[in-house]
């Protein structure tokens, strides 16, 4: 009896893992394109591209029009300067609709025109990156009084080198960071990979 009970308790924790972790620096980022949006105008990002330009920083975070993500967004803006004489390229990644991402890509209290926003509406790219994502409370809304429709991805964040390997990943549960740390983070990271 007790053999059983500690086997199935084995294999609950087993389906209850997931399938796969986040991805490790070392680890080859996975490629993707997806629909997004800069200053309110779709395009569509390729990770391809934006690598033969130097490194890129993927960001993946809750839902746009959001606390912590307004401030994550605001300060990737801030900040973005500072990125690009880096070499450095930004884009955030949530399951947010293209024409919401259309609103906060221009919108100048959060990315205000200064770096692009992509669409996962399925989390196809988020699982890719072993980002893990939970499903949205009926009747929320966001800081705007309009209903929040989608999942949520963790807030994590992946430097990508030109050579499309991860250089650097941290996420707010596991290292315990702020939404605008992740931006400091990050930057510290790119100068870094730049030498400043």
């Amino acid at each position: 009896m007790k053999k059983d009970l500690v086997f199935g308790l084995a294999i609950s924790a087993a389906l209850c893992t997931p399938a796969f972790a986040a991805l490790k620096p070392g680890d080859r980022a996975p490629e993707f394109s997806a629909p997004a949006s800069l200053a309110g105008r779709q395009f569509h990002f390729s990770l391809r591209a934006a690598l033969k330009k130097g490194p890129v920083v993927v960001y993946f975070y809750p839902s746009a029009f959001t606390g912590g993500c307004d401030l994550e967004a605001h300060t990737f803006a801030q900040d973005k300067d500072q990125f690009t004489a880096a070499g450095a390229s930004i884009i955030g990644v949530s399951e947010d609709s293209i024409a919401r991402l259309d609103q906060f890509s221009a919108d100048p209290q959060y990315c205000a025109g200064r770096f692009p926003v992509a669409s996962d509406p399925s989390g196809k790219v988020a699982a890719s990156y072993g980002v893990t994502a939970v499903a949205g409370s009926p009747g929320m809304k966001d800081v705007r009084g309009a209903a929040i429709d989608h999942g949520f991805f963790e807030r994590i964040t992946f430097v990508i080198g030109k050579d499309g390997k991860v250089v650097a990943a941290f996420s707010s549960t596991e290292d315990h960071l702020t939404p605008d740390a992740h931006v400091k983070k990050a930057l510290a990271v790119v100068q870094q990979l730049a030498g400043k």
